[in-house]
C-alpha cells in the first residue's frame, strides 16, 4: 500500500484552497456528535490530520441535521484501528474504518490520491472504466479532487473552526447546484452510481444539476448494468426510502435511469395508464410515512414498482389458458427472477412482496369466514394499503377498499352483518334468470 503524506510532507499544491470561518456559516462544534468530535481530537493528538467531510458538512451548510458524521484523515486504516479499541477495517473496493462508540458508528477514511498513481494491488478498473479498487493514499488536496461533487469536498475542522474548500463547493451550494468534480463522463464511468447520487441529492436539496453534470447522464445510464446488483439495491433504498421519493422518481424517469434499474416496469410506464400514477402515489405515501415517523418497508415500495410488470405477465399467461392464481404466481416468479439480476432484492423482502401480490386476488373473496381469516393474515395490512393505492391510482374495484375499511372499524356484530349482506346479494344475483333468447326467423 502506498503511504499517505503525513503532516509536514504535503506536496506543493497546485490548487489554492479557500479557508472559511465556520461560524460565519452557522457551523459550530455544537452541531457535531460527541463521538465524532472525540475521534477527530484523538487523531490530531496522535499527530494526524482529521476533518469532518462530505454529506455532514454539506447538510450543516444547507440547514440540515446530519445523521452520520464521516471523517477523513491522513492516518492509514491500520493506524486508525490501532488508536481506537472498537474499530474495524471493512471493505475491499474502498478500505475504511468503522469506529464504534455506544450504538453510534463513525466512518473514518484515509485521504486518497488518483487511482492511476497506485499499483495494480492498490487500484484497478474494469474494461468500462469503473473503479474496482481504489486504495491509493494521498493528501487532503488529492482527496478533495477524488470526491464526486463539489458540495461533498468541503473539509471542516471543529478544533480550528475552519472549513477548507479545494473546489467550488461553497459557491455551488450558494448557487444551489450539484456539480461534478472533473469531467462528468470520466467520473460516471469510474462509478456509475454517481448518476443516481446526483439525482438523489438534487431532489433532496431542491438543487439543479449543473448542465454538463446533467447532460452526461442522458447518455450513460447503460453503465448501471455494470454495477453489482447488491450495490444497486442499497442505492435504490436511498432513492425511495429517504423521504424524497416523490421528487426523485420523476427525475429518474427524466434522465432515463428508472428503466435501467427496473427494466420490466420501465417498458410499461407509457403503455400502462395505471403504472406511472401508481408509483407516483406510492412515492408520496412513503414520504409522508417517513415524515410522520411511521414504519416503512422496502417490500412495499418494490411490490408497487414491480406490480405493473407482474400484471402484464399474468394477463399473457391467462390468455394462454392458465387460471388466475397460478398465472399470478408464475408471473411473480418470472418478474422477480429477472429483477434481481439488476437490483438484488433480498429474499427476506421478495417473500412478503409475493404475499402482498397474492393477497390482491384474495381480498375480493369475503363470503363465509374468509373475510375474518383474511383480517388475521400477517400480510393483511400491507395488502390492504396496496389495494387502496391501486384505487388511488385509478383502478376501479367497485368500492372494495371502502368495504375493507368499514370492516376493520366495525365490531363483531357489524362484521357478521356485512358478510351476510354480501352473501344475500350474491344469492339474489344467482337467482336472476338470464334473459330468454328470441328465436330467429330461420329457426
Amino acid at each position: 500500500m502506498s503511504k499517505p503524506i503525513k503532516p509536514g510532507k504535503t506536496r506543493q499544491s497546485a490548487i489554492e484552497p479557500v479557508r472559511l470561518r465556520a461560524r460565519d456559516y452557522a457551523v459550530t462544534p455544537d452541531d457535531i456528535s460527541q463521538s465524532a468530535l472525540q475521534i477527530v481530537d484523538r487523531l490530531e493528538q496522535a499527530g494526524f490530520q482529521a476533518y469532518l467531510v462530505g454529506g455532514c458538512v454539506r447538510d450543516l451548510l444547507v440547514g440540515g441535521h446530519p445523521k452520520d458524521f464521516d471523517i477523513a484523515t491522513n492516518a492509514t486504516p491500520e493506524e486508525v484501528r490501532n488508536l481506537f479499541r472498537r474499530a474495524h477495517i471493512i471493505g475491499r473496493r474502498f478500505r475504511i474504518v468503522h469506529v464504534r462508540s455506544g450504538r453510534e458508528i463513525t466512518e473514518v477514511t484515509t485521504f486518497r490520491a488518483h487511482h492511476e498513481e497506485g499499483s495494480a494491488v492498490e487500484a484497478a478498473s474494469s474494461e468500462h472504466g469503473m473503479l474496482l479498487r481504489d486504495n491509493v493514499y494521498g493528501d487532503i488536496e488529492s482527496d478533495a479532487l477524488r470526491r464526486d461533487f463539489t458540495m461533498n469536498a468541503l473539509y471542516y475542522s471543529p478544533l480550528r473552526g475552519e472549513i477548507t474548500d479545494f473546489t467550488t463547493g461553497m459557491a455551488d451550494i450558494q448557487a444551489r447546484q450539484v456539480k461534478m468534480i472533473g469531467d462528468p463522463v470520466t467520473r460516471y464511468q469510474e462509478d456509475p452510481v454517481r448518476m443516481l447520487r446526483a439525482v438523489r441529492l438534487a431532489s433532496k436539496l431542491g438543487f439543479d444539476i449543473e448542465e454538463q453534470t446533467a447532460e452526461a447522464i442522458f447518455d450513460l445510464g447503460h453503465l448501471l448494468a455494470n454495477v453489482p446488483p447488491a450495490r444497486l439495491f442499497d442505492e435504490a433504498l436511498k432513492l425511495f426510502m429517504s423521504g424524497h421519493a416523490a421528487a426523485v422518481y420523476p427525475e429518474l424517469r427524466r434522465f432515463g435511469l428508472f428503466s435501467w434499474l427496473f427494466p420490466e416496469t420501465g417498458e410499461l410506464l407509457t403503455a400502462d395508464p395505471i403504472a406511472d400514477p401508481l408509483i407516483q402515489q406510492a412515492a408520496v405515501n412513503t414520504d409522508e410515512r417517513i415524515q410522520n415517523d411511521k414504519r416503512v418497508t422496502p417490500a412495499f415500495i418494490f411490490a408497487v414498482i414491480l406490480w405493473p410488470a407482474v400484471v402484464a405477465r399474468q394477463k399473457r399467461l391467462e390468455e394462454d389458458g392458465i387460471p388466475a392464481v397460478p398465472a399470478l404466481q408464475q408471473a411473480a416468479q418470472w418478474v422477480i427472477s429477472r429483477q434481481v439480476q439488476r437490483v438484488a432484492i433480498p429474499k427476506r423482502f421478495t417473500i412478503p412482496i409475493r404475499e402482498i401480490w397474492e393477497m390482491q386476488l384474495r381480498l375480493p373473496r369475503r363470503n363465509g369466514t374468509q373475510a375474518f381469516r383474511l383480517l388475521t393474515h400477517p400480510r393483511f395490512r400491507a395488502a390492504y394499503d396496496f389495494l387502496l393505492l391501486r384505487e388511488q391510482a385509478g383502478e376501479d374495484h367497485q368500492g372494495l377498499g371502502a368495504w375493507w375499511t368499514r370492516f376493520q372499524e366495525a365490531d363483531e356484530g357489524q362484521r357478521n352483518a356485512m358478510v351476510s349482506e354480501l352473501q344475500g346479494s350474491g344469492r339474489k344475483r344467482s337467482r336472476k334468470r338470464p334473459p330468454r333468447k328470441r328465436k330467429s326467423d330461420g329457426q
